[in-house]
């Protein structure tokens, strides 16, 4: 028989969270030494996390009070993500950045991209069992939908979006190398809080390939060359305008603050509603 919703969610979540710190725990103790397979399965279980919180969090959407509730777990776990994960990038754009700056050779930047594909299809097969068991209520029927087409306009717009917001968030990122850790995790949880709110109804604004897959395998599947050009491509080629152009022109700073107030009054015109 199914159970109460929320918090069972909070409850598995919470657990995977534990399994995970866990497990990087082990590894770095038991295969430091091993630097090719420590790199691996650490990457692989940050990834993980991240995967599984979020497919979980994909089901809580419509808990009331509808957006509040979403937009609180989504920056509460944001943060949790960056406290517990220090050193993992998660999300094969972000071990783009270390590869051309030569601070990654591209064997383990190719393993580490590996690590998380392996741990989105992981993510997704375990998360999948979960729900099978029908034990909450957001898990039933969860199964059943199928594609759960993301994306709700078109495929060039849909392409933007997600090219827009991978430039911002690593924009941010990178501007954010200076300020204290612990206000750090707070300021990106914050912008991604804010994308997921400006675009989440478009495209679930996610702009992490690994991530998308796990979350819309079955899209991938429908309709491949729309999804991979808006969900791998268009989040690869924003952080190569980084590497490439915004990261030495002084308009990026103009840029990423312009964009930042757009979102803020969209927050603000929220919060007052």
């Amino acid at each position: 028989m199914a159970v109460g919703g929320l918090g069972s969610s909070l409850l598995l979540m919470s657990g995977v969270v534990v399994t995970v710190g866990l497990c990087r725990r082990l590894a770095r103790r038991r295969l430091y030494s091993r630097p090719l397979l420590f790199a691996f399965l650490v990457e692989m279980f940050s990834t993980f996390q991240i995967c599984a919180c979020t497919n979980e969090l994909s089901l809580l959407g419509n808990v009331e009070p509808k957006p509040h509730t979403a937009l609180t777990l989504t920056y509460g776990f944001t943060v949790l993500h960056g406290l517990t994960l220090v050193g993992s990038a998660c999300n094969p754009c972000g071990t783009l950045q270390p590869m051309w700056g030569g601070g990654t050779s591209l064997s383990m930047g190719g393993l580490k991209i590996a690590a998380q594909f392996v741990a989105a299809v992981l993510a997704r097969v375990f998360m999948h069992f979960i729900w099978s068991l029908e034990m909450t209520e957001p898990h039933l029927g969860a199964l059943s939908q199928g594609c759960s087409s993301p994306m709700q306009t078109t495929e060039t717009q849909a392409f933007c979006i997600e090219l827009l917001f991978s430039v911002v968030f690593q924009l941010a990122v990178l501007r954010a190398e200076s300020v204290n850790p612990k206000y750090r995790v707070h300021l990106i949880a914050l912008l991604i809080t804010m994308l997921v709110y400006a675009g989440g109804n478009l495209t679930g604004a996610i702009f992490n390939p690994a991530l998308a897959f796990s979350l819309h395998a079955d899209c991938f599947y429908d309709k491949f060359l729309s999804y991979t050009l808006v969900y791998w491509i268009a989040p690869c080629l924003g952080k190569f305008l980084i590497l490439y152009v915004f990261e030495k022109v002084l308009f990026s700073t103009w840029f990423i603050n312009q964009v930042i107030n757009v979102l803020y009054l969209r927050v603000l015109d929220f919060c007052v509603k």
